[in-house]
């Protein structure tokens, strides 16, 4: 990876929101927006709102956005713009895909999920399994919570249709080998399902490359506004019938998976923040980050339980961990009033990955992300903090 430094000050310049003391570690909940970001939005609520499809001057203008966000969508993801699809939020688009895909299941076949999945791509597949009698079946974790590739090559079959995983795990921060599971997935013929949506803000994400089958994302996880973003590989969810109304565009595919209007303005603030990544470029912001994550490990202070791999290999610098002898929210509270360090407490939705630790499933732990708005002063003094709770 190159060395190319990130200007810090410069880029937190960019963020109304970072002029404070608060130190947002909230990232993996949703990152903070760049001014950019928040003035495409308003620029074009104020000069460019309507809807599509007419002849006068702001539908223009709206129709050439829609067009642009699904080319620059495409750009990020790494595939076409004709195969994405915008809608409002991962979840939602999750549930409308994965009933497209219902239609060509029958009861009995199988559908892998994992221990690190955020339930929002878990629970589309335990209501199919509910309606159709498909079984989901879960891939277990090894100690340090890394995947264990042993039982997902166990449970495969010439019954299994998807196999569903992260490509980084929003609750201990595991990064598992993408091009690993969808080998395996598609050994069997099985469709390899992406979760990307903690891993938006920490690396480039390229489908083509990676050969998954659908991948989803939510922009707010990188600097953007609150929506969700679909691939589907064109030759996959091509065939398949959504459920949608009639008048809706069936060409290109993915329009065929955006239910109606689009959120123009948050396409607006969607191109923005592509912008906004692109200024600063990939490896400065991923090489940052990570050396905050090591910083961070490497002044832990001893008796804090850290649940997850303990070096930056094989993870992004999202951290889950408990202090003996406080609630996870108790420790939340103390960081957030003493210290003004912003952090989540609970199961982040990860509630197979609180289980798999023997964790109360609605307690669950502390967590602390970092991308790379964030210091080191601000990650010493979450340490300080910690130090002060033990």
């Amino acid at each position: 990876m190159s060395t190319t430094l990130l200007d810090v000050t410069a880029a937190r310049s960019r963020f109304t929101a970072l002029q404070r003391r608060l130190a947002f570690f909230d990232g993996p909940g949703g990152t903070q927006v760049p001014d950019e970001v928040i003035d495409a939005i308003a620029h074009y609520l104020r000069h460019d709102n309507a809807n599509v499809g007419a002849p006068y001057e702001t539908s223009r203008r709206t129709t050439a956005l829609v067009e642009l966000a699904h080319t620059r969508a495409g750009e990020f993801l790494g595939c076409s713009g004709d195969e994405v699809a915008f809608g409002q939020s991962m979840t939602s688009l999750n549930f409308l895909l994965t009933r497209a895909l219902a239609r060509e299941l029958n009861a009995g076949d199988e559908v892998l999920v994992t221990k690190l999945d955020h339930d929002g791509n878990v629970a589309p597949w335990l209501e199919l399994q509910e309606d159709l009698g498909i079984v989901v079946r879960s891939v277990e974790i090894n100690a340090d919570l890394s995947l264990d590739y042993d039982d997902l090559a166990s449970k495969l079959s010439d019954r299994t249709r998807v196999v569903a995983f992260p490509v980084a795990a929003n609750s201990v921060g595991t990064a598992p080998d993408v091009g690993r599971i969808v080998e395996l997935a598609h050994s069997v013929g099985a469709l390899a399902w992406a979760d990307a949506v903690h891993f938006g803000p920490h690396g480039q994400i390229d489908v083509s490359a990676w050969d998954v089958d659908v991948l989803l994302c939510s922009p707010y996880k990188f600097y953007g506004p609150h929506m969700g973003i679909a691939y589907g590989k064109e030759s996959v969810i091509g065939p398949w019938r959504p459920y949608k109304v009639r008048p809706a565009a069936d060409d290109p595919v993915g329009h065929r998976y955006e239910l109606g209007t689009c959120q123009h303005e948050l396409l607006a603030g969607l191109v923005a923040a592509f912008d906004y990544i692109d200024s600063l470029g990939w490896d400065a912001m991923i090489s940052h980050e990570r050396s905050l994550g090591q910083r961070f490990l490497d002044g832990l202070p001893e008796g804090i339980d850290l649940y997850g791999l303990p070096t930056m290999e094989g993870r992004v610098p999202t951290f889950c961990f408990n202090v003996p002898g406080r609630t996870s929210e108790e420790v939340a509270t103390h960081l957030a009033d003493t210290y003004e360090v912003a952090v989540w407490w609970g199961n982040y939705y990860a509630i197979e990955t609180m289980r798999a630790l023997g964790l109360d499933e609605w307690m669950g732990a502390v967590r602390a992300g970092f991308v790379h708005y964030n210091t080191e002063e601000e990650v010493d003094r979450l340490l300080a903090g910690l130090k002060e709770l033990l």
